[in-house]
């Protein structure tokens, strides 16, 4: 049975998150009825999509930059980022946000998924592998070390099949290191899509702190901080189109 925001969390996990017992009869703050991002479509799980213009879809490129041997043409390519309770990795630590990109339809397509409860956490997985074609390229932002090792830690712990194995993975971190590590001052993606997309972030919520917006919503928090959350993610996924135009527009000339 799924775990709602109103049952009481299991002794352990609620030590672990420093999740309060809300005690019975107490009416929950005003600033908890703010409207989370996106629409439910499962028990505590929620799906928020949204389309646009930038970036624009690449033609079929050499993907030889990312020492990928093949063509890639754009309708395989699954752009993702996750936000996560923490920034150390390992078995404790589960992705709350996953945000996915693509070109549908002749626009660029994001996709966010949002546990609300922690239970929701295998809904979110299903729906994201649901998304996932045996042909899919994933493209990132340092996800082989970090995003992509975690999601298939959770994948596993949940019993699930990984569908992230055997993907093609481009991470443009890399191609940006080769490139650019010694002329730029650091090669995070704030300075890349400073640099290259002519990009700078205003009033946006650190990746650092969305694990406080999390879990202080689980705590019985305002949902008001999940928006900048999203909104975080939601410049990630177009900057990694931003940046992976930069690419293919070079393997094009």
């Amino acid at each position: 049975m799924p775990l709602r925001r109103s049952d009481p969390l299991p002794a352990g996990l609620s030590q672990l998150l420093g999740v309060r017992q809300r005690k019975p009869g107490l009416s929950r703050p005003s600033a908890e009825r703010d409207v989370l991002p996106g629409r439910t479509i499962a028990a505590g799980l929620q799906l928020s999509e949204v389309s646009g213009i930038w970036p624009p879809s690449p033609s079929t490129f050499d993907a030889s930059f990312a020492r990928i041997g093949e063509s890639i043409e754009p309708e395989r390519l699954l752009l993702f980022d996750t936000e996560t309770t923490g920034l150390a990795g390992g078995t404790g630590t589960r992705a709350f946000m996953i945000g996915v990109a693509d070109w549908h339809q002749g626009q660029f397509r994001e996709r966010q998924l949002l546990i609300t409860t922690l239970a929701a956490e295998t809904a979110m997985l299903d729906c994201f592998a649901s998304w996932l074609r045996p042909d899919t390229v994933l493209v990132s932002y340092n996800g082989k070390s970090y995003d992509a090792p975690l999601l298939k830690t959770r994948f596993r712990l949940h019993q699930r099949a990984c569908p992230l194995n055997g993907l093609a993975h481009i991470d443009l971190l890399h191609p940006v290191r080769r490139r650019w590590r010694g002329v730029w001052e650091n090669c995070r993606l704030a300075t890349v899509e400073r640099q290259l997309l002519h990009v700078v972030r205003e009033d946006d919520l650190p990746g650092s702190e969305a694990p406080a917006a999390w879990l202080g919503f689980l705590r019985g928090g305002s949902a008001a901080p999940l928006h900048r959350v999203a909104r975080h993610n939601s410049q990630d996924l177009r900057s990694l189109g931003g940046i992976l135009g930069h690419f293919t527009d070079e393997s094009d000339a």
